[in-house]
């Protein structure tokens, strides 16, 4: 700024001709003995070099002359006070530029420097030029930098040196010089002007907040220099850093007016630490509900821990992380912590394991294996105190004490810490693990968090974790998931693209590449649709693994307009602390419409619905195939749904409510229907028809209901009299149970349509 243009303000003293009470013999403060009366100085009206003058003698060590009138001192200005000079007579004495400085107050600022470079006079009748420049900051050729305290001086000139000799002194000037620092940053306030030092450890932080104070709507410039700032900092204003920010940790940052990881970038200096800031203060600000990094790329060395950086675990506005990609750097804190320890289990506590040794060395968030022990179950929380940890999920068996393995996976993100989170969003946003890093997990408690339009690219592990409830109505849009493992054969690949524990999950169109599970689900009310999920391998009757995993049992979820390649729908009751049915719901609660299921170099065995019970009793109730197209290439399959009967059987005889009708099939050689439509021809005369279903029946299932009888044509005896008796009929017949007999009351043949259902009504 320029004070004699911007600011109205006259800074120009007075000529000597206009009297010389203006000008006070020692500090210019009022009530000090002024050159009127000064018997040492006199006014010389017509110098030949000066016109009017002030001639003086030195009579005392130091003869002062400063001017009566306050001068404002403002930061961010920068005044030069000079004069010209000249010696008339005697021992000549040395000059400088001198000043009083005050506070708000009008105490003497008595540490900050007074004077200015001193000038030797060293002929007699030449001229010479004493100046100095004042100012705020610590700027090239600035002779006096005063602290943001100072706010008015008294300026004029010290005689210092040899004493008696006389010179003559011109009408001193000061002007406003900010122009010749700032003239190509008009409309900027520079901190540098407000005290800042920026040399890396003077706590700038008290400079800062002046600058800002005096910026209001203008630029502020953090110039070249490491600036430590000691404590939170707020800039409301627009900003440029030239230089950058020393800051701890935990010390915020607020940015309100280019609230993006560029000017983070910038202000840190540094890629990570510039986004741990800006995410910080996306928790921390109202003013903002995203942080959005501008196409710019992160590269972490190590996990970002929200609840750590945050400084705080609960958390429900929401706040969007968007436009952006981090990625695994090459060196950095990836590798998975495996721990082992022996612990005691029990259904009657079904989420807790105890008995525990050393459990803090056990990490919230790691993931449990041991025997009973379903796919993706972690660590919820744990007590040290007790000996305790909390899993997510409970076991499915493995009562009583034995060895568990705990393995910590790393996160690009990981929210892990926080107790209760909600409304967090990521959109497009790429997490580049490279093989390195898992991207997302989930906190312990929380609702909606959503990912849309995001790219999960090569987890080491995992693409997201829920270790709790967290997962509560998580959404999932429009993302790519592209696993670490492509050239594995699929029975070999580890890596899962997400998992659930709670309830009202939205996973729509996404597109997942290649990995052990797309997604293993437990919670209910759940839609899936859109995705396209494929998991193949160029293996000759190669092994396939489930697709989606549904861990819980009573389901109330659809999966609608999906394309499901070489991968599978499991059902499982994995999560059941009893696995045996006791009560209660079993297995249902399931719409799969309008999808296309496609495999190809696959065994005849292999299906598209697998059913997985453990422990004995369940059965299905609420289940609805319809819609769907399943297609082999280059090889046939039997069936498209079968019973991994490897743990638990099915109580086939309480079925209720399973439909599988108006479904495509190719490649499969016993298309799936109930209620299952037969076309029975009984060529030769008898009582009993056997009509056998032909492995059309889901799940192996038996045949539990005839629900109409109708013949095509005339049914005749064996002198082809036609019969108008109907047959009546018997359920379950055969080895299978998948038959039903047609009883007559005469030996007749004939064509009979049967609809046999694999079911029972209530």
């Amino acid at each position: 700024m320029n004070m004699a243009v911007t600011q109205g303000l006259a800074l120009m003293p007075p000529p000597f001709s206009a009297g010389l009470a203006n000008w006070s013999q020692t500090t210019g403060r009022p009530g000090t003995p002024t050159y009127a009366d000064a018997a040492f100085a006199a006014f010389v009206p017509s110098d030949p070099d000066f016109d009017g003058c002030l001639e003086v003698q030195k009579i005392s060590a130091t003869t002062r002359l400063r001017w009566m009138t306050e001068v404002p001192i403002i930061p961010g200005c920068y005044l030069r006070v000079r004069a010209r000079v000249k010696g008339i007579a005697g021992v000549l004495p040395n000059l400088r530029i001198g000043a009083w400085v005050g506070n708000q107050a009008g105490a003497e600022l008595t540490a900050l420097p007074n004077f200015g470079p001193s000038t030797a006079l060293t002929s007699y009748g030449e001229s010479v030029e004493i100046s100095a420049i004042i100012g705020t900051g610590a700027r090239a050729g600035v002779n006096m930098v005063w602290s943001i305290d100072a706010k008015h001086a008294h300026f004029g000139l010290d005689l210092t040196g040899p004493t008696g000799g006389v010179i003559r002194i011109d009408d001193i000037i000061i002007e406003d010089v900010t122009s010749a620092y700032s003239a190509d940053l008009l409309g900027v306030v520079d901190v540098v002007d407000f005290g800042a030092k920026g040399d890396g450890t003077t706590d700038d932080h008290a400079a800062f907040l002046a600058a800002i104070d005096t910026a209001g709507k203008r630029r502020l410039l953090v110039p070249e220099g490491v600036f430590h700032i000691g404590s939170d900092l707020t800039i409301p204003g627009p900003v440029t850093f030239r230089g950058t920010l020393d800051m701890a940790e935990q010390t915020l940052l607020i940015l309100h007016d280019d609230f993006s990881f560029p000017t983070y970038e910038a202000a840190l200096g540094n890629d990570e630490a510039g986004f741990r800031k800006g995410l910080q203060a996306l928790f921390h600000t109202n003013e903002h509900i995203s942080f959005d990094m501008k196409g710019g790329r992160v590269n972490l060395t190590a996990p970002v821990d929200m609840r750590a950086l945050v400084g705080f675990d609960n958390a429900q506005a929401h706040l969007v992380l968007q436009n952006g990609q981090l990625r695994a750097a090459d060196i950095g804190a990836w590798d998975t912590v495996t721990e082992t320890r022996t612990a005691t289990y029990s259904p009657t506590s079904p989420l807790l394991l105890t008995g525990i040794s050393n459990v803090a060395g056990i990490a919230v968030g790691s993931r449990v294996s041991g025997v009973g022990v379903g796919r993706e179950v972690y660590v919820r929380a744990r007590n040290t105190a007790a000996g305790t940890l909390t899993l997510s999920q409970a076991l499915h068996g493995g009562a009583g004490t034995q060895s568990f393995t705990f393995e910590r996976y790393q996160y690009l993100l990981d929210f892990s810490g926080f107790s209760n989170l909600g409304n967090f969003e990521c959109s497009h946003i790429e997490f580049l693990c490279r093989g390195r890093a898992s991207a997302v997990m989930l906190p312990e408690e929380g609702r909606i968090m959503r990912f849309s339009d995001c790219d999960f690219d090569r987890p080491r592990d995992r693409g997201i974790t829920s270790i709790g409830t967290g997962c509560q109505g998580l959404t999932v849009d429009r993302c790519q998931f592209s696993s670490s493992q492509m050239t594995l054969n699929a029975q070999d690949r580890t890596v899962i693209g997400f998992n659930t524990n709670n309830n009202d999950v939205k996973i729509r169109d996404n597109r997942a590449v290649l990995w052990a599970h797309f997604g293993v689900m437990g919670g209910t009310g759940h839609i899936i649709t859109g995705n396209h999920f494929f998991g193949g391998d160029d293996a000759p009757l190669g092994i396939r693994q489930a697709g989606l995993v549904l861990a819980d049992v009573n389901l109330k979820t659809t999966i609608t307009g999906n394309y499901i390649d070489n991968s599978f729908i499991e059902l499982s009751n994995e999560y059941a602390p009893d696995p045996n049915f006791s009560g209660g719901f079993s297995f249902g609660g399931l719409t799969i419409t309008g999808n296309i299921f496609t495999a190809n170099s696959i065994a005849p065995w292999f299906s598209w619905i697998v059913l997985r019970p453990l422990g004995s009793g369940q059965f299905l109730q609420g289940l609805h195939v319809s819609g769907n197209v399943f297609r082999t290439i280059g090889t046939r399959i039997d069936k498209v749904e079968s019973v991994d009967t490897t743990f638990g059987a099915l109580d086939y005889t309480r079925f209720r409510n399973v439909i599988f009708d108006n479904n495509a099939y190719n490649g499969v050689d016993y298309p799936t229907e109930s209620p299952c439509v037969v076309l029975h021809d009984q060529n030769t005369d008898a009582t009993t028809w056997v009509v056998d279903t032909g492995d059309k029946l889901p799940f192996g299932g038996w045949a539990r209901t005839v629900s109409s009888v109708i013949m095509e044509g005339r049914a005749q005896d064996a002198s082809n009299a036609t019969r108008y008796e109907m047959p009546y009929a018997e359920i379950q017949q055969g080895p299978n149970s998948d038959r039903i007999n047609l009883r007559w009351p005469a030996a007749t043949r004939g064509r009979a349509v049967v609809t046999v259902r694999v079911d029972r009504p209530l």
